[in-house]
């Protein structure tokens, strides 16, 4: 099943009950669907959200909002029904924001192209927490909800554990090589698995997140977005289009799972009842894949070759796909404890530069009462 758009989408999401997904756009347009086995998605309605590219979107408030946020730096609160706009917070940052993620039933955290970070309450309907650790774009953030704590990558290559109860910053990683794109926690809250540019999976053990305990070189390309299945296994979307379940500890490629054909694959997510992967490519398509189909699929062996190609290889004949190698089969695991490492000053590097593109201008207007409707 899938949906074409006029422009490339660059997040999508899931109703958290109904079937319903919505996909925000690099024009500024929001799109909603419903889908339903066996059926193209219908598309409800699509609006012009921004003036400059909707980067991430949001269900909120047992989605009945659609909360997206921009490259022309402000939040927006959609009605679910129809699309318009409930209320609108201009300049919720300096810069241009990159994501905006969930954390409670009152909170949600948004990060923008400098490394900022603001979380929003909205029974205060205000920020209530702000952090600035990074030098570079957020690229992606998680709620550990047992600890109050956010963890979020950047475009500087580091990785930080902020802490909502006291406001500060918990722990930081020193700089990688590479840029960290995306990230999950994986082995029950042990394990933080980042996604880079270079195609390495960067793991980090929790309590110990000065520097990463394993590299894991299975992935050809640029790993931009990461899903976690079960404490296990996850899935990767990666720049050549490529949709992988990739098994942590011992670290493994089992399966490439779907494709869009050679277009990178921008953002992954499961609907409610996580029959269906949600992902979104620079094809500007919106594909849902049944799970239960991908799963069924052909598993690499301990080589990582699929059966096909392994027996082509017998006949001297090349296979139909290339498969990705797993250069790192098993890891040596590393010995976890609750503590965590606290690193304020890591050494400095160069800045790299953004993934996403083309700063919006800020604008004026700012209406502290952006929750009031909501």
């Amino acid at each position: 099943m899938e949906a074409l758009h006029n422009e490339t989408p660059f997040d999508l999401d899931f109703h958290p009950s109904a079937p319903l997904v919505v996909t925000s756009l690099i024009n500024g347009e929001l799109h909603l669907f419903r889908y339903a086995n066996g059926l193209q998605p219908e598309r409800l309605f699509a609006v012009k959200a921004h003036k400059e590219s909707c980067r991430a979107v949001r269900f909120v408030d047992s989605g009945t909002v659609i909360l997206t946020g921009s490259a022309d730096s402000s939040i927006l609160a959609s009605d679910v029904e129809t699309g318009k706009a409930i209320a609108r917070l201009e300049d919720a940052h300096d810069n241009a924001i990159n994501r905006v993620v969930c954390l409670t039933e009152t909170t949600v955290a948004s990060g923008d192209d400098e490394g900022c970070i603001k979380v929003w309450d909205t029974r205060q309907r205000s920020c209530c927490n702000t952090f600035h650790c990074h030098e570079d774009y957020i690229s992606d953030m998680t709620y550990v909800a047992g600890s109050n704590q956010i963890l979020a990558t950047s475009g500087d290559g580091t990785l930080s554990v902020n802490n909502l109860r006291g406001s500060r910053v918990k722990a930081q990683s020193e700089f990688s090589e590479d840029e960290l794109l995306s990230l999950v926690i994986m082995k029950n809250g042990q394990k933080v698995v980042c996604g880079t540019p270079s195609g390495a999976l960067l793991l980090y053990s929790w309590g110990h997140f000065k520097d990463c305990s394993d590299r894991f070189l299975g992935h050809s390309h640029s790993v931009d977005t990461l899903l976690k299945l079960d404490e296990e296994t996850l899935i990767s979307g990666a720049a050549d289009g490529v949709i992988r379940l990739v098994s942590i500890l011992p670290n493994q490629i089992k399966q490439p799972l779907a494709e869009h054909s050679e277009y990178p694959i921008e953002a992954l997510g499961f609907s409610h009842d996580r029959k269906y992967l949600g992902s979104v490519s620079h094809d500007k398509k919106l594909k849902l894949w049944d799970m239960e189909e991908l799963l069924a699929g052909p598993q690499l062996d301990n080589h990582n070759e699929l059966p096909e190609a392994a027996a082509a290889a017998e006949h001297d004949e090349l296979p139909e796909a290339n498969v990705a190698v797993d250069h790192n089969e098993v890891a040596v695991a590393d010995s976890d404890d609750d503590g965590m490492d606290v690193d304020m000053e890591p050494s400095s590097s160069n800045a790299s530069k953004s993934k996403k593109k083309g700063k919006g201008k800020r604008l004026n207007g700012f209406q502290p009462d952006f929750f009031a409707d909501l």
